[in-house]
């Protein structure tokens, strides 16, 4: 008997507009949660009475934050899944500046890896989260002056947007006492991401967590942290190839509809991928990693020279390998930093030979504290 054709359909954008409540707690310098957060949001809640909300003092006359770069998807986990990864990222340095109009935002400069960005705070992915955070914080009375290092290269699908947006956000935070919750500071950056490359939280939510970080729901929003156990060995080598696959580029080209097969299949290997996270099984997540059947297959002959570098990372030791984000690095796991390097290796050979590339590896570790103050000027 034929067997029947099902469908799915998978949204590639979300386009809430709810009005959004938050518990106000007060955060530390790292933003690590080991439980879901919660964001309740409600569309049509309005009050006739109006509310004085108390403006926050600055606590330091300037600070720099660090975020971390990400790897989102990880493979079958498309717009759900992402983690940070340690010693590359973006820096924000934010000070108080009375010549900034109050309640507003001055891009002084942008260096390293950033020159094609605009200064406009409006259009700039830390500009547009440093404005939201500030908003949230009813910040009216002071002007503030940021300088952004780019560490990461833009369309490297390494989160360079959401770098740049979580360091923005905990240096306002951290400017004005630290006194937003995490799933705040993960929702100024959508506000960037938005903007800029997709509604998507696999990149800023990791990047201002850190670790891993599934992304149960966006209406309401809620994130779950994964963690990898302390005592296992983990290791990413990152390969970024001379080549830019800009993020809504990549989006675009992925199809509206999904078979049911192929639907079922990316469910259970993402939640494969979860529980090898949770167990610290190398051997499973990147079995898991490697096996994504619909956004890949779709990516993958975009990146001149990737399925040919997936081929050379497995052969070469790699547990698993995929597309990072929306490519075009391409990121394999491994237990070794060692192998990770003889694997680095044959993966950039073979975006020479089959793709006519160039490129660079890198092996980096898990980052398990996500964006943070890295110093501070006191008043």
């Amino acid at each position: 008997m034929a067997s029947s054709l099902f469908f799915c359909r998978i949204p590639l954008q979300s386009n809430s507009n709810s009005n959004i409540f938050y518990s106000n707690s007060n955060s530390n310098s790292s933003y690590y949660y080991s439980k879901p957060i919660h964001v309740r949001c409600s569309a049509a809640v309005h009050s006739s009475k109006t509310v004085s909300v108390a403006e926050p003092e600055p606590v330091f006359n300037s600070v720099k934050a660090f975020a971390p770069a990400t790897v989102a998807n990880l493979g079958p986990g498309f717009d759900f899944l992402g983690c940070a990864v340690d010693g590359v990222g973006d820096f924000v340095t934010l000070r108080v500046d009375p010549d900034v109009h109050p309640g507003e935002i001055f891009i002084s400069d942008i260096s390293g890896a950033g020159e094609k960005l605009t200064k406009n705070p409006l259009w700039n992915c830390a500009g547009i989260a440093a404005l939201s955070v500030m908003k949230m914080l009813h910040v009216r009375s002071v002007g503030l002056c940021l300088s952004l290092e780019k560490g990461l290269p833009l369309g490297s699908g390494l989160g360079s947007s959401a770098a740049s947006a979580a360091a923005a956000a905990v240096a306002v935070n951290e400017l004005f006492g630290g006194k937003l919750s995490v799933s705040e500071l993960v929702t100024a950056g959508l506000d960037s991401e938005s903007k800029v490359s997709g509604y998507h939280a696999d990149n800023v939510a990791p990047a201002i967590m850190g670790g891993f970080v599934l992304i149960r729901s966006y209406d309401p929003l809620e994130l779950i942290p994964l963690k990898f156990p302390h005592e296992k060995d983990l290791f990413f080598v990152l390969v970024n190839p001379e080549f830019e696959a800009p993020t809504k580029e990549m989006r675009a080209a992925l199809p509206p509809e999904i078979t049911m097969s192929h639907h079922v299949w990316n469910c259970s290997q993402a939640g494969a991928l979860v529980a090898s996270v949770l167990q610290g099984d190398l051997m499973g997540l990147g079995k898991a990693l490697s096996s994504d059947k619909i956004v890949e297959p779709i990516r993958a002959p975009l990146i001149p020279g990737m399925e040919a570098v997936k081929a050379a990372a497995l052969e070469a030791g790699a547990f698993g390998c995929t597309i990072s984000g929306a490519g075009p690095t391409a990121v394999a796991v491994t237990d070794d930093e060692e192998r990770g390097r003889e694997i680095g290796e044959r993966m950039v050979e073979a975006f020479f030979k089959a793709g006519d590339l160039k490129a660079l590896a890198m092996v980096k570790s898990l980052d398990r504290v996500g964006a943070r103050l890295v110093h501070s000027t006191p008043r």
